[in-house]
């Protein structure tokens, strides 16, 4: 039987004749495959050693966390500047000061020409004037009925008289009178047809005084009550920001 010898049982002859002559390549193992034939790419390197790979993996984070950042931004902005209050073109709020012989000055005469209409505080209740067909209009701004705001009203012309119709429930109000208006029919008549009647007078008129372009208002005669009294005293203290959550709420039902 032949016996083979390990190379470290060989004498040393022999082993030098087995080490790789100088200038002889080595032989290099075959490449990994990962499956049948194939072998796997290599991975591309840049210059500063990081796999090409991970870069692009490192831009899109970087992309994706800049556009987080100017959304953050844009909504921080938002809020930042808020909801602009929006007034209505045809209504305003004046700053009244009291004269000497208790008249209340509400603003000036072209002002309130320009606006239409302003509301205002006398002796603490709300009151608007209008400014309608070269007349002014003062009354109290909150209607009879249920306190609706009648400075957000439209004025209308009901059988030749002209009147607010407030925004809530479609009260008729004269501008003149202060009185309520309704349409109805006589039923003893043989063929009734639809009238416009009045309730007599339920909001309080305050009387207007112009004096050297300036527009005054006289204070309430409490002596004699109206229907509009009882809502005028309710929102005396709650001003503009009452009547706007109460339109608002009104509204949305």
């Amino acid at each position: 039987m032949f016996h083979f010898l390990a190379p470290a049982e060989l004498p040393p002859p022999c082993r030098a004749s087995l080490r790789p002559a100088a200038g002889a390549r080595r032989a290099v193992p075959p490449a990994r495959t990962e499956g049948p034939g194939r072998s796997s790419p290599q991975t591309r390197v840049g210059h500063d050693g990081v796999p090409r790979a991970r870069w692009g993996e490192a831009m899109l984070d970087l992309i994706v966390l800049s556009l987080h950042f100017l959304l953050c931004f844009l909504i921080f902005l938002a809020i930042w500047r808020g909801h602009e209050d929006v007034d209505l073109p045809s209504s305003s709020t004046g700053t009244v000061e009291v004269e000497p012989d208790g008249l209340i000055l509400i603003g000036k005469e072209e002002d309130i020409k320009k606006s239409q209409r302003i509301t205002a505080k006398v002796n603490g209740r709300e009151v608007v004037v209008f400014y309608h067909e070269g007349k002014f209009h003062a009354l109290d701004s909150r209607c009879y009925h249920e306190g609706g705001p009648l400075c957000l009203g439209e004025i209308e012309d009901i059988n030749g008289q002209a009147c607010i119709v407030c925004p809530w429930h479609k009260y008729k109000i004269t501008l003149e009178t202060g009185e309520g208006l309704y349409e109805g029919i006589n039923p003893l008549e043989p063929s009734p047809t639809p009238q416009w009647q009045s309730k007599g007078v339920k909001q309080r008129i305050h009387k207007v005084t112009v004096d050297n372009g300036n527009v005054y208002v006289s204070p309430p005669d409490l002596s004699v009550s109206f229907d509009s009294d009882y809502f005028a005293e309710k929102y005396k203290n709650g001003g503009d920001l009452s009547m706007e959550k109460q339109s608002s709420s009104q509204a949305a039902s």
